[in-house]
Order: C-alpha cells, then sequence, then structure tokens
C-alpha cells in the first residue's frame, strides 16, 4: 500500500487547559479530497494550524510525503507543496485581483511578468478571468472567497489546505463551486477541506473525518458519518439519534 501523502500520529495540543486536539491521528491519500467536519470550536481550524506549522503540537507527529515536518514553519511547507486558505479572508484590497493572485505565484515565479501570466491563467481556472483588473475590495463575498482559492492555487501546491472555502456563499455560488474544488482532485491535487456545507461535503468528499471537542469522533465515507449516532449528537446534542430513531 502507497504511503499516503499527509499522516498525522497522535497530534495534541492544549490552551490553557483546554485540549484544543487530543490523540488525533489520520491518513490521507494521494491525489484525494478528505474532509474535516464537527461543530463549532471541535479544533478544526487548529488542526490545520498544527498541519501547516502554524502551531507546534505538544506531542504528535505530522508526515507529509514520506518526511516528518512536524512545528517546521509555514513557509517551508509551502514551497514543498502545502498551501492553506483561512476561514477569514483577507485580500490585499488596495491590489487588483491579478496581483493578489500573482502574490501566491511568487513563490515559484520571481520574476514579475511570468508571475503575473501565472495568476492569469488560475484566475481563469476559478472563475476569475472577467475580474482580473478588478480591485479585490470590490469583490463580493462568493469573489472574494475564488479569490483566496486562486491565491492558494498560484503557489502549485501538491497538498491543499482549505478552510471553509464555501462558507458565506449561497446554494447557486455553493453548486458553482463544487466542480471548481473537484478539479483540482482531477489534476492531481491531494485536498483536505474543513467544511460545514453538508452538500459539498457529500458531493466532493472521499472521506470524512468527524472531530468534537478536539477528538476524532467518526471517520468514513460521507454517508456513513452522517448516519453515525455520535456525529448526530455531537451536532444535535445528547439523545438526538433516538429521538430521530423515534420519529
Amino acid at each position: 500500500m502507497a504511503e499516503p501523502l499527509l499522516r498525522l500520529q497522535g497530534l495534541s495540543i492544549t490552551f490553557g487547559g483546554l485540549r484544543a486536539v487530543q490523540d488525533l491521528s489520520l491518513a490521507l491519500p494521494t491525489a484525494t479530497l478528505g474532509a474535516l467536519i464537527g461543530p463549532n470550536g471541535a479544533g478544526k481550524t487548529t488542526l490545520f494550524a498544527l498541519i501547516s506549522g502554524f502551531l507546534r503540537p505538544e506531542a504528535g507527529q505530522v508526515v507529509y510525503g514520506g518526511q516528518d515536518i512536524t512545528g517546521r514553519a509555514p513557509h517551508l511547507n509551502a514551497r514543498d507543496g502545502m498551501t492553506r486558505t483561512f476561514q477569514i479572508v483577507q485580500p490585499f484590497a488596495g491590489q487588483t485581483v491579478r496581483e493578489n493572485i500573482a502574490v501566491g505565484a511568487h513563490l515559484r515565479e520571481p520574476r514579475r511578468a511570468a508571475a503575473l501570466a501565472a495568476a492569469e491563467a488560475v484566475a481563469a481556472r476559478v472563475g476569475l478571468r472577467a475580474l482580473l483588473d478588478k480591485p479585490a475590495s470590490e469583490l463580493t463575498v462568493a469573489g472574494r472567497k475564488r479569490l483566496e482559492l486562486a491565491r492558494a492555487l498560484a503557489t502549485r501546491p501538491r497538498l491543499l489546505l482549505l478552510d471553509e472555502v464555501l462558507a458565506g456563499l449561497n446554494p447557486q455560488e455553493v453548486a458553482e463551486m463544487i466542480p471548481v474544488v473537484r478539479g483540482l482532485v482531477d489534476d492531481g491535487i491531494t485536498v483536505l477541506m474543513i467544511e460545514h456545507v453538508m452538500q459539498a461535503v457529500m458531493n466532493l468528499a472521499e472521506r470524512v473525518w468527524v472531530l468534537a471537542q478536539g477528538q476524532l469522533i467518526a471517520e468514513g465515507s460521507p454517508g456513513e458519518v452522517t448516519s453515525n449516532e455520535r456525529v448526530i449528537e455531537a451536532y444535535l446534542g445528547p439523545g438526538a439519534a433516538a429521538r430521530l430513531r423515534a420519529a
């Protein structure tokens, strides 16, 4: 069996006595799309920070491409092909869409002209070509989400960590983004996404991991985890699974 592109083993971190992530392990194969779901405060974004190097775990390992990168600086991980997006999107408001995307492209393209050309190609991929010369400050929420994805893609990632890239979008905008995200995996990029939009999880994810209070409580296909009683109770409260069965 091939070594997974990303393997987490026993990751743990606490903040002031709060166990944000507890002894968490998972393995994500190359060129697949996995999803992390769970209630607010479950530890999902903290886990992304541990994977990408923004936080150092108190215990456990992050293995990427067969190499132990636990606690390695984010810029070194980015150079090695691991890129993440952020839940709160903060584009460079004074720059155009093209210039924002070029910031990501500069990781691989030191020349300005080459970075701007790469930005144009990435913009076309995510549906921003018509907005390339528009100031980022004038984008809608959906446009900013696409821009955040485009900046990440411009770094030419092997592993892309998407933190709620669909949050705040209306149903039509979500439907338009689903094929964009699916296309990333079709192109060989491995994706791990944090997502609350279950329509996207059900349509995109090959494997789902469910976190609650910093612990992994379930994993499996989207259908398996959404029918899991522990998952139902994590979202809806104690006794919810029994009430649903009775109904």
